[in-house]
């Protein structure tokens, strides 16, 4: 009995001791494999296409871009971050620039596209730490730098500008912008930087600017409407001028034609047509330069009838001898 009741004793504390060093066990093992899990889950991380990852250990970075892929690092030792490489869009708004006559516009926004060269963002994030900018699409390198350089190249060629023609020169003041913050890139660090766009969204002048402008632009219209009606005079003289031509042309060629014996010929028809007319006269000059009609019918008869010859007067009957008185008987 006291054997038994020994075994029996030693077991019954034995038990429950057991049971809670397996649950330690049990614990250990789920906090092991949970640090596992966590420090595989952040081993590993992602690059997506477009974006290059800057790996930093104990402080020092890695000049080496990390391209896209599955990518491993040292758990709790290494940091990286992802930037991005491709075109990057950002808008500068709110901007009252002056211009050259020195009249500040009213708004001016701006929108920026550029790109970093992907081989060079490491550099660009030692060059310029705190110039990276967060984003949902990842962090944009040397944001600031970019940023703050745009602002300047707006500034300078608004001001080369004059504010009344500003609004026609959208184009071009563009393209003005786009080399003027290239060139400033450049200056700093030639070949890494490209400007790739550059967009004027609103530009609002001053409402005084605004009324000279709607002046400007109708003296502009009636300008061109009397630019219009001068060209169209012109081309009326220009046809008035071609049909002169045409008549002085056939003038000359019908003149060139009337030759001596053919102006005889017409004034012997003339001549014959008038002979058929019994009321009119011609007269003919010696050098056969031209004739005259003289439409004098009277004049004309009166001379045909002095010319008719007068017929010679009838002889007188001779007169019988008168009777005798002899004779009578």
């Amino acid at each position: 009995m006291n054997v038994l009741s020994r075994i029996r004793a030693s077991r019954g504390p034995a038990g429950p001791a057991g049971a809670d060093g397996n649950r330690r066990r049990t614990l250990l093992a789920i906090v092991l494999v949970a640090l596992l899990g966590l420090v595989l889950a952040t081993a590993f991380y992602t690059v997506d296409t477009g974006a290059v990852a800057v790996e930093k250990t104990l402080g020092r970075v890695d000049l080496e871009e990390v391209q896209p892929g599955l990518r491993f690092r040292l758990p709790f030792l290494t940091q990286y971050r992802i930037l991005s490489a491709k075109e990057i869009p950002f808008d500068i708004t709110d901007l009252t620039p002056k211009a050259a006559d020195n009249l500040s516009l009213r708004d001016l926004d701006v929108t920026v596209f550029y790109t970093a060269a992907p081989d060079k963002i490491a550099e660009l994030t030692v060059k310029y730490a705190a110039a990276d900018q967060d984003s949902p699409d990842g962090w944009y390198p040397a944001f600031g730098v970019v940023f703050r350089e745009a602002r300047g190249a707006i500034y300078d060629e608004v001001a080369r500008v004059d504010s009344l023609v500003l609004h026609r020169q959208r184009e071009q003041l563009q393209r003005s912008i786009q080399q003027r913050l290239q060139s400033r890139l450049d200056a700093e660090d030639p070949g890494v930087f490209v400007i790739s766009r550059i967009v004027v969204r609103a530009l609002n002048t001053d409402p005084s600017i605004e009324q000279a402008i709607q002046l400007a632009v109708q003296f502009q219209k009636r300008l061109e409407a009397k630019k219009i009606e001068v060209e169209i005079a012109a081309k009326d003289a220009e046809i008035e001028i071609a049909r002169a031509k045409g008549i002085a042309e056939s003038n000359r060629i019908i003149n060139s034609s009337l030759t001596a014996e053919y102006l005889q010929h017409e004034i012997n028809k003339a001549l014959a047509e008038f002979a058929k007319n019994g009321g009119s006269a011609v007269v003919i000059p010696a050098n056969m330069q031209g004739f005259q009609l003289l439409l004098d019918s009277g004049g004309f008869r009166r001379s045909r009838e002095a010319a008719r010859p007068v017929p010679a007067p009838a002889p007188a009957r001779e007169r019988e001898p008168a009777a005798s008185p002899g004779n009578e008987q």
